[in-house]
């Protein structure tokens, strides 16, 4: 598995998987959730106009420069490992570890895209246990973490 999902996802210079077990997936197969997440392009602000009653429409300055709103971006994270311990404390140590960022932020490299984030980690819901957990073996588990992206790179 280290050659399929190692360095695909790099958070502040860790690889998810190599240190937590985590890794990105869809809801469904052959879903494209993350991808859109990270590729929807955030929205513009809006330009200042002055609506003037005695002309027609609406007056706007001669240069619309173009500024982008901050961003919540979704990703869809599962995490595996071998035993129940070690599942409860990768999953532990995964979940401090995006709140805690380096000072609260996230640099989140996707290899694959050449692409970073520079996030921080607003919640988590969804979580979904893929195996039950009261019995020893392997286990493994899907979630969906917000992040916010207040200066977007789209």
């Amino acid at each position: 598995m280290d050659k399929i999902l190692g360095g695909l996802v790099i958070i502040n210079g860790t690889d998810i998987w190599k240190e937590f077990g985590a890794f990105l997936t869809e809801e469904k197969k052959g879903g494209r959730e993350n991808l859109t997440a990270i590729l929807s392009p955030s929205k513009t602000k809006t330009h200042t106009a002055v609506d003037i009653r005695e002309e027609n429409g609406e007056k706007h300055s001669a240069q619309l420069i173009v500024s982008n709103q901050a961003r919540d971006v979704t990703l869809h994270f599962a995490l595996y490992a071998e035993s129940r311990n070690e599942w409860l404390r990768k999953y532990q140590a995964f979940i401090n570890f995006l709140k805690e960022g380096s000072d609260g932020w996230l640099n989140i490299k996707f290899t694959e895209l050449s692409m970073t984030l520079r996030v921080f980690y607003l919640d988590s819901s969804n979580f979904k246990p893929l195996t039950y957990i009261w019995k020893e073996g392997k286990h493994a588990s899907r979630f969906k973490v917000k992040f916010r992206e207040p200066n977007p790179i789209l």
